[in-house]
């Protein structure tokens, strides 16, 4: 029986939208993966003094976009263990629910050009097959270590643009998906006025 491949796409989600749907198809497709994981983090070590929303808003909206998408997955990983999210704890934590999978860690260029400064970088290799996407405005990442680079359609938008653009009234309909615009509407998130 052959393991399955399985993709680890962190991050804080909030919200989800479309960049992160199309890095999450493409490796799904690149790579010939099984299913990708939607991780959202608790606490992102670079990000500790940014207001994020609630943990159940982020997953509400991640399992909505799951539900229309048979590869895709929540997991909880990292919510469930609190603290400062490592992705050396995601991946420890993964393997240990998923022994016999092979995992691919999804992240941008632009992340993997500060890996180095990542928690235990050499064990991370053991753990898992590192994915770069590329992202507008970033080249190949010198970084150290052996990684996969996959090339992502080019959509320049963010959670915080989307977050902005809430608060201000503009239109976010073709940015996020239908069910995330419908969930932020209903819920009223990001019309509070933080600057996030």
């Amino acid at each position: 029986m052959t393991a399955p491949r399985i993709g680890v796409l962190g991050g804080t989600f909030d919200p989800i939208h479309h960049g992160h749907l199309a890095a999450a198809s493409e490796v799904c497709a690149a790579l010939g993966l099984d299913r990708v994981l939607l991780v959202p983090t608790a606490t992102q070590p670079f990000k500790t003094d940014e207001p994020v929303s609630s943990d159940e808003d982020r997953i509400a909206m991640l399992e909505r976009v799951a539900a229309q998408d048979a590869r895709l997955q929540v997991s909880r990983v990292d919510v469930d263990r609190g603290g400062i999210t490592y992705t050396l704890d995601t991946l420890t934590d993964l393997r240990a629910q998923l022994p016999d999978a092979e995992l691919f860690f999804i992240t941008g260029y632009d992340a993997l050009e500060r890996f180095d400064e990542w928690k235990e970088p050499a064990r991370l290799h053991e753990l898992a097959t590192f994915v770069g996407v590329s992202r507008p405005g970033h080249g190949t990442p010198d970084a150290p270590g052996p990684f996969v680079l996959v090339n992502v359609p080019a959509l320049d938008v963010s959670s915080t643009d989307v977050r902005r653009r809430v608060r201000e009234g503009a239109p976010i309909r073709y940015l996020v998906p239908h069910c995330v615009a419908d969930y932020i509407v209903e819920h009223d998130l990001y019309t509070g006025g933080r600057d996030d």
